[in-house]
């Protein structure tokens, strides 16, 4: 009997952080550059928090092939966050040491345990839509059915600058 292989999927992952946002970064995208050999990053970009006064972010988008399920990448995504000293109970709009949340796994579609996909806000937040844009231009949104380049062309960018950093500076 023949065990059937799943299908890759690609994946995207924002990732941000605004508490010592280099080394977090850094120390974040070394576990996903082992576990995901193929893994693209964006150019990192600093901004505003949004929903709270905070340390500017830092944010920037990967992406990788996998046939790890949804839920295995969701455990090694927060497994990362909490490596990252990531502390669980903190509250949704406060800083972060790390922050990584599923952007697209493949074209699914629908809320899973774990995440929404596509993630709702993708749309509406410049430093997931403009990196996912720079990483994969011609990726389709499995909703909106127009290509990311198009969805960020489209974005009103103003009032929402991205500041291009490198992660190589200091902390």
């Amino acid at each position: 009997m023949t065990r059937r292989v799943p299908d890759a999927r690609r994946v995207f992952v924002a990732a941000g952080s605004n508490v010592r946002p280099r080394h977090y970064l850094r120390r974040a995208l070394a576990p996903l550059r082992a576990a995901y050999p193929d893994l693209a990053i964006s150019q990192a970009y600093a901004n505003q928090a949004v929903g709270f006064d905070g340390a500017d972010f830092i944010n920037l988008v990967v992406g990788f092939t996998t046939v790890e399920p949804l839920e295995a990448v969701i455990e090694r995504l927060r497994a990362i966050e909490n490596d990252c000293d990531r502390p669980r109970e903190a509250p949704k709009w406060a800083p972060r040491s790390m922050d990584l949340d599923i952007l697209l796994y493949g074209d699914e579609v629908g809320s899973f345990p774990g995440a929404v996909l596509p993630r709702p806000d993708l749309l509406r937040r410049p430093y997931m839509l403009g990196p996912l844009a720079e990483l994969a231009p011609d990726l389709v949104h499995p909703v909106e059915r127009r290509t990311m380049h198009d969805l960020w062309s489209a974005f009103d960018a103003a009032g929402h600058a991205l500041r291009p950093v490198s992660l190589d500076a200091g902390d």
